[in-house]
């Protein structure tokens, strides 16, 4: 038996974030943000404004950082607990997403401890106290839709990705508008970050009938328009907010594979957005994983309409294009070209290649793998030569 979740309501494009004034009967919003980019946009003011025209006291949480910590989200937890809210509102990329997605677990759970919750679908039942709504500010995440939330330990160094359906939000909403607001080198490492998505929902093991075609679309969505939208076009603005929103409601319920495993631990360790982690581990986890699954990598370069005969052919067509977009968008194709130093690669890359082993995303990837061959992966990711083994 499987199963498939996405949010109850999903409200998109220019102007969506008017429809939190369907939140009638509800009496107080907590708001969690990142930095000062939703304020400095005005659509901080503008959700709050929206919340108390729908008869709701407000209270805002921010400073949320990059990479949230353990630390930050028991000090959001706490704040709820305070102000004692029925709706918990998470505007920003993916970092307050997540971070307020843990705090309501601890919200409603204060005698939790992350022990408790960091193991995949631990979760307790929620929505004992409030529902969750949350509105993405870039095109790459998808944390308004999945069952993740990535949290960082600093005092190991370990990116945490918590999942369970309980976490999965409730209403998602995708205004356009706020996706205008990305600078161009974040538009290129989201977009990435979700086609990485969905390129490894579409051969995880956990896919199906339900999440292939969302895989699909969001792949050839992404493939026709990220260019555009890192260069500013706001249409292709508009497709890549939905076309990373379809890849997540994939990958949220196929799961993922070892390019996140890897840029999980490789972030926290060499301090790389997560996006342009994933960027320049794709095309070497492709060729790992084509040994099984070949088939479905050709597939997706067909739909691409990209050259090729063979599976292998087309397989190479589509590691080809994958690297090509990267160039496009200014990202530099290996971790050494992205200036970690051999020093500190060498220092570390054991122990990340041991960690990505265990991390939840492992399990999903369609070619078994360990500590050893992780190691080799990374070392190609690092020195830019081609996966042979």
């Amino acid at each position: 038996m499987a199963r498939f979740t996405l949010p109850r309501d999903i409200y998109f494009g220019s102007g969506a974030i008017n429809e939190l004034k369907n939140l009638k009967g509800h009496k107080k919003a907590f708001i969690v943000t990142g930095g000062q980019s939703m304020r400095k946009t005005g659509f901080l003011q503008k959700t709050e404004d929206v919340l108390k025209a729908a008869g709701m006291e407000t209270r805002i949480y921010e400073g949320v950082e990059p990479d949230p910590s353990i630390e930050r989200v028991f000090d959001g937890a706490k704040a709820m607990r305070e102000f004692e809210p029925d709706v918990i509102v998470a505007i920003g990329g993916g970092s307050p997403m997540d971070a307020a997605k843990a705090m309501w677990v601890f919200y409603e759970y204060p005698e939790k401890t992350f022990e408790d919750i960091k193991d995949p679908f631990t979760m307790p039942k929620l929505r004992k106290k409030a529902i969750f709504v949350a509105i993405p500010s870039t095109s790459g995440t998808a944390s308004e839709v999945t069952a993740f939330s990535v949290i960082t330990d600093y005092s190991t160094n370990i990116k945490y990705p918590l999942a369970d359906f309980e976490i999965t939000p409730d209403i998602a909403v995708l205004d356009s508008d706020i996706a205008m607001t990305m600078p161009k080198k974040l538009t290129a490492h989201t977009g990435m970050d979700a086609l990485t998505h969905a390129i490894e929902a579409y051969v995880a093991s956990n896919r199906s009938g339900f999440s292939d075609p969302l895989a699909l679309q969001a792949i050839s969505d992404i493939f026709d328009s990220l260019v555009d939208s890192y260069n500013g076009d706001a249409k292709a603005r508009e497709k890549m907010h939905i076309a990373q929103c379809l890849a997540g409601m994939s990958f949220s319920n196929a799961l993922l594979g070892i390019a996140h495993s890897i840029a999980h631990k490789t972030g926290a360790v060499f301090h790389i957005p997560h996006g342009c982690c994933n960027a320049i581990l794709l095309p070497y986890v492709i060729q790992y994983n084509s040994r099984v699954c070949m088939d479905r990598y050709a597939n997706i370069a067909r739909i691409l309409g990209l050259p090729g005969n063979t599976d292998k052919q087309l397989t190479d067509s589509l590691v080809e294009a994958v690297r090509s977009l990267n160039k496009k968008l200014g990202i530099a194709q290996t971790y050494k070209d992205n200036g970690v130093s051999e020093e500190m690669f060498k220092a570390n890359v054991k122990t990340i290649a041991a960690n990505a082993v265990l991390d939840p995303c492992t399990a999903s990837n369609p070619r078994p793998t360990d500590a050893e061959m992780m190691e080799k992966i990374i070392n190609c990711a690092y020195y830019g030569e081609d996966v042979a083994f």
